[in-house]
């Protein structure tokens, strides 16, 4: 358990996770939703783990958490539409479903849309995790198949998961809820989940 400040992320601890990341762990961390697991972009095996752990399938988006717009756009085709809404609602606690650049490994897409999921969180340890690392963060929520809702107690993620984890990031409670998922891949965005960001004024599936 690595205990970071939820305001003030103390930069000697965060340079501890995002080495772990770099060395191929996965790792529980704070989000502006719920808790999520983390892990390096290039890391398959770690994939494959969470894929089993979490019983997804290939169809299965996980998310690249990004720290910015700007990081984003490297990974994301964003057109004018897309990127004024992206503005409007980054940071913040949302999952875009965008077509992929070929930046993103095929392993990465969905296998017949070839798009991607993507957040920039506004949660500070997250944000800082982010700024560590070379490239966006793999994610996906921390729930287990048999779970109602996420997990959100640092003590209970270790106690369940810590044969399975580099560390566990103690960054306080998080929300008990999903992102909001905006699908940006059509003429217009449309609401694909309803979270905890604010969606209503976009067109819902």
């Amino acid at each position: 358990m690595i205990e970071i400040h939820p305001q003030n992320p103390q930069a000697r601890l965060v340079r501890e996770v995002a080495d772990m990341i770099e060395s191929g762990g996965i790792v529980a961390y704070p989000t502006d939703s719920s808790y999520a697991f983390g892990w390096a972009m290039g890391n398959k095996s770690a994939q494959e783990r969470i894929r089993r752990l979490k019983h997804l399938d290939k169809h299965h988006h996980f998310t690249l958490v990004c720290e910015g717009l700007s990081e984003l756009a490297s990974y994301a085709r964003v057109d004018n539409q897309a990127y004024r809404l992206l503005r409007a609602l980054t940071p913040g606690p949302y999952t875009f479903i965008l077509p992929a650049t070929r930046q993103v490994p095929n392993r990465l897409q969905h296998p017949k849309r070839k798009t991607i999921g993507i957040r920039v969180p506004a949660n500070p340890i997250a944000l800082a995790l982010l700024r560590e690392l070379p490239e966006p963060l793999l994610s996906t929520t921390l729930q287990l198949p048999e779970q109602d809702e996420p997990m959100n107690e640092p003590w209970e993620i270790r106690e369940l998961l810590d044969h399975e984890l580099a560390a566990v990031v103690d960054g306080g409670p998080c929300a008990l809820d999903s992102t909001s998922v905006v699908d940006l891949t059509g003429p217009v965005p449309v609401v694909a989940r309803v979270g905890l960001g604010d969606v209503s004024h976009l067109e819902t599936a």
